[in-house]
């Protein structure tokens, strides 16, 4: 499983990689990460035509799509789309942060904050 990791460098960039989940349990019909920490869980609603000029994420946090996707691009120029069902870590909290743009749908997400 892969998560987006969009983070910054030591001189405010942003930019992304990849993390794959670590399997710490394995049972006949599934496999288990280790417990990871989280500090609550947000739910969003997000308009169908948005586009959000430069901007740090406000926390550490997990995004998780439910239902569409976004466009995000880092501040090294790389864009990513992050489609429904797909998560991204965001740990760009100082600097210039990320670009966000919709792709035309209305979308709801869940925030999982973990400072």
């Amino acid at each position: 499983m892969r998560i987006h990791n969009l983070y910054e460098d030591e001189k405010g960039e942003s930019h992304f990689r990849d993390i794959e989940v670590e399997w710490d349990v394995k049972r006949p019909h599934s496999s288990y990460s280790k417990r990871l920490p989280a500090t609550g869980i947000i739910f969003r609603e997000t308009v169908a035509d948005y586009d959000l000029d430069w901007h740090p994420a406000p926390r550490r946090q997990y995004i998780i799509n439910l239902d569409a996707g976004v466009k995000l691009t880092a501040s090294d120029g790389e864009s990513r789309i992050i489609g429904a069902g797909e998560i991204v870590l965001v740990e760009d909290i100082s600097g210039k942060g990320h670009l966000s743009q919709s792709l035309g749908q209305l979308r709801h997400s869940i925030f999982v904050p973990i400072d």
